[in-house]
């Protein structure tokens, strides 16, 4: 068994063709398919049950299927560590991280990366939640994530900094004048909520929130994405909470923010299955030094250079 004949399944298992795989592989048919049927005798059954149109997974394929992916992933991540951790031109360096980190704190990053770091391209794949973003990365989809800690996390874990949720509202509102406000406050008013509200002990965090203040949220309207939520409060719909780097950055001063008495923060950090070298180690210490991620004392950030200690429950921590 090869790490080709791994590459050729995978490809042809997405495909669903021979002929497709084929080309995008750049082989010869008979040659893809003598590949497949080695593999086949090396795991001891047939992969792919082969149709007039096309061909499908067998039992035996749907199972092998994952591995491969992950060793195919493995492969190029491998190759891709090697040529960034040498600076070499045209290396690459694959960073994952949820949506409101994407677009709140990393396009700076990204673009002092540019300018320091110019011959190791970043590829950026966006996620919508937490578990999903350990998810892929587990399977080796880049080389390191950008986001709050996933608990009990196997590999490395470097905190960079804490992003403050924060409350949302029109500028007309009669809480705009405040800076802040205490959450029994809130209790009837309608939440613009979003799909990427993180869960906290098996709870939308709102719901936790709002459940131990007293009251349940009443929910206005649902949304995919965080800037959604933030428009929709900024125009009257209800509030919104959202990471205060996303509503100050990526948004826009086009709305009133309020802070929440006690305050809302977590920590963000930079998680990978493998240790942290060369670009990875580069671009860890960079996103360290970002300043949305710590608006205090410049003290703050020696933290982000120590192993990060997570919450036992994974929850949103508050101060």
């Amino acid at each position: 068994m090869s790490l080709r004949q791994m590459e050729y399944f995978v490809t042809v298992a997405q495909e669903a063709s021979f002929t497709r795989a084929a080309e995008l592989l750049h082989v010869t048919q008979p040659a893809l398919s003598h590949q497949i049927k080695a593999l086949e005798k090396s795991v001891g059954g047939a992969l792919l049950e082969r149709l007039p149109r096309g061909v499908r997974l067998t039992p035996m394929g749907r199972a092998f299927l994952p591995h491969a992916e992950r060793s195919v992933r493995s492969a190029a991540q491998a190759r891709r560590a090697a040529r960034a951790a040498a600076g070499a031109e045209g290396g690459e360096l694959h960073i994952a991280t949820v949506h409101a980190v994407a677009v709140g704190i990393l396009p700076d990053v990204f673009a002092r990366w540019r300018r320091e770091h110019p011959g190791v391209g970043l590829v950026l794949h966006e996620y919508a939640t937490v578990e999903a973003l350990a998810d892929r990365i587990e399977r080796g989809t880049a080389d390191l994530a950008v986001g709050p800690p996933p608990a009990h996390w196997p590999g490395p874990v470097v905190p960079v900094g804490e992003e403050e949720i924060v409350l949302v509202v029109p500028f007309d509102d009669p809480l705009a004048g405040r800076t802040s406000v205490r959450l029994q406050e809130l209790a009837d008013r309608p939440w613009v909520r979003c799909a990427m509200e993180p869960v906290v002990q098996g709870q939308a965090f709102l719901d936790w929130a709002c459940g131990r203040a007293g009251f349940t949220p009443l929910t206005a309207v649902r949304t995919e994405h965080t800037s959604t939520a933030v428009r929709m409060a900024a125009a009257g719909v209800g509030v919104a909470t959202a990471p205060a780097h996303v509503v100050r950055g990526a948004v826009g001063e086009d709305c009133a923010v309020l802070t929440v008495d006690p305050p809302w923060r977590r920590q963000l950090a930079v998680f990978s299955r493998v240790e942290l070298t060369g670009a990875a180690a580069a671009f860890t210490e960079l996103l360290a030094d970002s300043r949305p991620l710590h608006p205090g004392s410049p003290t703050d950030r020696e933290p982000a250079r120590r192993a990060a200690q997570h919450h036992p429950d994974g929850r949103t921590p508050t101060a």
